[in-house]
C-alpha cells in the first residue's frame, strides 16, 4: 500500500508540490484497453498541484485557472462531477490502497487545455495522488492502476492504461513503445533534426464519459465475446470475416493499428521520418473510417496540416474532437496557433 503524508504528534508534513505532464500519442490510438501497442510521449506542459498541510482531516482543493473550489473530509466521500471528480476520486482511491490522508489544502494549475487530446486528467490525477502521497510511490505502474480506477470509477470514462503510463514511466527524448498486455515499456529515441511534431487543437472539445468512447469499448468487448478471444492483442486479420458490422471494421482498426505503432518505432529508430508520416496518415484513415472518431472539425484541422506542408496527421486521443498530431519536414510551418511538442519527462515530485 501507499504511504500517507508523514507527520508526528499530531502535526501534519510540509508542503509537497507535485507535476504531472500531458502526453502525446505518436501513434496507437484505441489500443490500449484492447492489450494493445502505443507510442506516448511526455510534454512539458502539464499540471501541477502543490499540497499544504492543515490541522484536521478536511481536504480543501482549489482549481487555480477557473477561480472554484471544493471541500470534504477523507471518510465517506460523496463523488461529484467535473474537475472535482478526480480530486475526491484520487483521495478515495489512495485510502482503498491503504493511504489514510491528513488534511490539506490543494491548489491545482497548469497550462495544458482539457479536452484537447492531450491527457489532461490523467496529468490532474497523477500529480494529485503524488501530492497527497507526499513521496515516490513504490510502485509506479500500480499508481498508473489507481488513477485509471479514478477515471472509470469517479468519473466515468471507462479508459486504458495508455495516459497514465506514458505521464509516469516517460523518459526525455525518447517516445515509450508501450505493450498493454503485459505492461512494458521500452524507450524509443526520438531525434527528430529539422522535422517538427506540433499540435493542432481542431476547436471541438470533447469528455470521453460524454462520447462514443465508452460505445467504442463495449463494441470491443462484444467482438472478443463472439470470436472467443481475451482481448483484441489476439485478433489476426482473417477474424475480421467472421464479425458483423460494424464489429468487423472496430476490429481492423486495432490489429492494423498495432502494425502501424512496430513499423512506427522501426521509422523512429531508422530515421525514416518520411515513412513515420505516411502512418500518421494511414492511421488517421484508419480511426475516421474503421474507428468512426474523427468529427468534421477534426477533419477541417487535418486539412489545415497538410495545406501547411505536413507530411502526415491524424486525430489524436480518444477522438470525438480534441487535437491533430502533425509531422511536418524542414522548411514547413506548423499552423498558426499549433502547439510544438517534444518528449520530456515523467511525473515528478518538486
Amino acid at each position: 500500500p501507499c504511504s500517507s503524508w508523514a507527520g508526528t504528534a499530531g502535526v501534519p508534513a510540509e508542503r509537497v508540490a507535485a507535476h504531472g505532464p500531458g502526453r502525446v500519442n505518436v501513434i496507437g490510438e484505441h489500443t490500449d484497453y484492447n492489450d494493445g501497442l502505443c507510442l506516448p510521449f511526455a510534454i512539458g506542459r502539464g499540471v501541477t498541484v502543490t499540497g499544504e498541510p492543515l490541522f484536521g482531516w478536511r481536504i480543501e482543493a482549489v482549481a487555480a485557472d477557473i477561480g472554484e473550489e471544493d471541500s470534504f473530509e477523507p471518510r465517506g466521500i460523496m463523488p461529484k462531477p467535473g474537475w472535482r471528480a478526480f480530486v475526491r476520486g484520487v483521495a478515495a482511491e489512495l485510502q482503498a490502497a491503504g493511504s489514510p490522508l491528513r488534511g490539506t489544502r490543494l491548489e491545482i494549475a497548469g497550462d495544458l487545455p482539457r479536452g484537447a487530446g492531450l491527457g489532461s486528467s490523467a496529468a490532474m490525477c497523477v500529480a494529485l495522488a503524488l501530492t497527497l502521497l507526499g513521496r515516490e510511490p513504490p510502485d509506479r505502474r500500480e499508481l498508473a492502476r489507481l488513477c485509471s480506477q479514478v477515471e472509470r470509477r469517479w468519473a466515468g470514462a471507462d479508459t486504458g492504461l495508455l495516459d497514465q503510463l506514458a505521464v509516469l514511466l516517460a523518459e526525455a527524448d525518447h517516445a515509450l513503445r508501450l505493450d498493454l498486455r503485459d505492461l512494458s515499456a521500452t524507450p524509443v529515441p526520438v531525434e527528430l533534426g529539422d522535422w517538427t511534431l506540433a499540435v493542432l487543437d481542431s476547436g471541438a472539445g470533447r469528455e470521453h464519459s460524454a462520447s462514443g468512447y465508452n460505445e467504442r469499448r463495449a463494441e470491443c468487448r462484444a467482438a472478443c465475446d463472439q470470436l472467443g478471444l481475451p482481448s483484441l492483442r489476439s485478433a489476426a486479420a482473417e477474424d475480421v470475416a467472421r464479425l458483423p458490422a460494424p464489429l468487423d471494421a472496430r476490429v481492423r482498426h486495432v490489429v492494423s493499428e498495432n502494425g502501424r505503432v512496430e513499423e512506427a518505432v522501426s521509422a523512429l529508430q531508422t530515421g525514416d521520418l518520411e515513412w513515420l508520416g505516411r502512418l500518421l496518415d494511414a492511421s488517421h484513415a484508419s480511426l475516421r473510417e474503421d474507428y468512426e472518431v474523427s468529427t468534421p472539425e477534426v477533419e477541417r484541422a487535418v486539412e489545415a496540416c497538410r495545406e501547411a506542408g505536413a507530411a502526415g496527421a491524424r486525430v489524436m486521443g480518444g477522438g470525438f474532437g480534441g487535437s491533430v498530431l502533425a509531422l511536418y519536414p524542414p522548411g514547413a510551418e506548423p499552423v498558426p496557433g499549433s502547439l510544438t511538442v517534444e518528449p520530456g519527462p515523467a511525473a515528478r515530485l518538486i
